[in-house]
């Protein structure tokens, strides 16, 4: 255990975190994403796992140390739902809460068609699994930076 830090973040997912620099991204995946293929493609190049955790519980972890990036429109995207890409679900909205709560004000997510959001997650700089198990779970995450104390 460590003070101050979540202990939802395992070492891995800490040491990625740490690592990622600014406008690196993260794919937080659900149980049926291509999770292992896509990781196998990514930087980190394995797949890292928060597996008893839903996206919007992994979310808040992930959020309480990583900043999301402000100097562009797609800090953080979600997969469309295939034939409704303007639909919510209420997995996706819960994640956005985790998000508008982490920014301290609401800032919606970008949605991504399917196959264009897989093609975006094989450049990723990591894939984390969670144990979401509800349909359309998966996102992904620009890092920002941390401003210099004032």
């Amino acid at each position: 255990m460590l003070k101050g830090i979540d202990n939802r973040l395992n070492a891995e997912v800490l040491h990625c975190l740490r690592a990622m620099g600014h406008g690196d991204t993260l794919v937080l995946s659900d149980t049926n994403f291509p999770s292992d293929s896509v990781a196998a493609q990514t930087v980190v190049g394995s797949l890292l796992r928060m597996e008893n955790l839903t996206s919007a519980q992994a979310a808040q972890a992930i959020l309480s140390v990583l900043p999301l990036d402000t100097f562009v429109d797609d800090f953080a995207m979600r997969m469309e739902i295939v034939g409704n890409p303007n639909e919510i679900p209420p997995v996706q909205a819960e994640v956005q809460e985790e998000i508008d709560r982490a920014e301290g004000r609401p800032r919606p997510m970008q949605s991504v068609e399917r196959f264009a959001f897989y093609d975006l997650a094989k450049s990723a700089y990591a894939v984390i699994q969670t144990g979401e198990r509800r349909f359309y779970g998966c996102f992904i995450f620009r890092k920002g930076v941390i401003p210099p104390e004032a």
